[in-house]
């Protein structure tokens, strides 16, 4: 309970600032649905709303404050709408129609396990190569840290478009893409492991005439793993960001960056939310999936 409470303890502020940003992001609407109702206080300040902030109209019009919350398309959706919607879509539909996130989430899922797994098996090639070279060292470094420079949004569109041109659509680029989000810390991170054997430990192995391979499997490669976990955290969350951006200019059918798209087509601000909170819940399963393998082989080669 003690690990818990200061988790719960964020939560709850989180969920409390989220509350109370919902009546000022929603106070315009709010009142507009009420003009039509004929129930504002001040009618006759309508058309200056536009140039009024947010906290002077709730100020103004404090009767709105609950109608802030129950609105269909809200700005701002509160906490317990997204909720409704994420059952709704969750528990209430059938896994495999349209308007189920998780079938929208399968489909996300799939091409950022594929990237995930593509970008991890680079990056580890890269990095043994990086340790074990000069040449690669001083040439493919210094591009991989370039690479990370270009906006994925401004790449997206390119990466499918030039894989489409050659008949590779659907899952292919957008692992692809995410493949390109998360090689980078499983580099980085993987380099720095390799690396870590002080001076002391390589001269060591050598007075025992170990050979390069034997220096990586029983001295580089176990010192690294602690390293490589903790980026591979970090590619996981990034893959999947890569799953979603690969979705969105394409206009696919299918997947969380579908949904926010429908969403946003229609003016549905609840369907993104429920989308978005969907895809940070998967992260963080993705993520503590990968810490409990973490612990699970730290604790069985006695790292832990």
């Amino acid at each position: 309970m003690g690990g818990a409470l200061p988790v719960l303890t964020v939560v709850a502020a989180i969920f409390a600032i989220w509350y109370a940003a919902v009546p000022p992001m929603n106070i315009q609407t709010a009142l507009t649905d009420l003009d039509r109702a004929g129930e504002t206080v001040l009618p006759e300040e309508a058309a200056e709303r536009r140039q009024t902030g947010g906290l002077r109209l709730l100020w103004l019009n404090p009767q709105a404050i609950p109608a802030t919350y129950a609105q269909e398309r809200p700005r701002l959706p509160a906490p317990h709408q997204m909720a409704a919607e994420l059952w709704d879509s969750t528990v209430d539909k059938r896994v495999t129609s349209k308007r189920s996130l998780v079938y929208h989430g399968w489909i996300t899922l799939s091409a950022t396990l594929l990237g995930f797994a593509i970008g991890t098996g680079l990056g580890l090639l890269l990095a043994v190569g990086i340790v074990h070279n000069r040449a690669m060292d001083m040439s493919v470094m210094p591009w991989a840290i370039a690479s990370q420079t270009i906006p994925i949004l401004a790449i997206a569109p390119m990466i499918i478009v030039v894989l489409a041109s050659i008949g590779l659509t659907g899952l292919v680029p957008k692992a692809i893409i995410s493949a390109y989000l998360s090689f980078f810390p499983v580099v980085v991170g993987m380099v720095k492991g390799l690396r870590s054997p002080d001076a002391m430990q390589l001269d060591l192995m050598r007075t025992w005439s170990a050979s390069r391979a034997q220096v990586f499997w029983n001295l580089r490669l176990p010192a690294s793993l602690p390293y490589l976990f903790t980026s591979l955290k970090i590619a996981i969350a990034a893959a999947l960001v890569g799953a979603i951006v690969g979705e969105l200019p394409t206009g696919a059918q299918g997947g969380f960056g579908a949904r926010m798209l429908s969403g946003s087509y229609y003016g549905q601000t609840i369907m993104i939310w429920s989308a978005l909170f969907a895809a940070a819940v998967c992260a963080a399963l993705l993520v503590g999936l990968i810490g409990l393998i973490q612990r699970t082989v730290l604790r069985r080669m006695g790292l832990q």
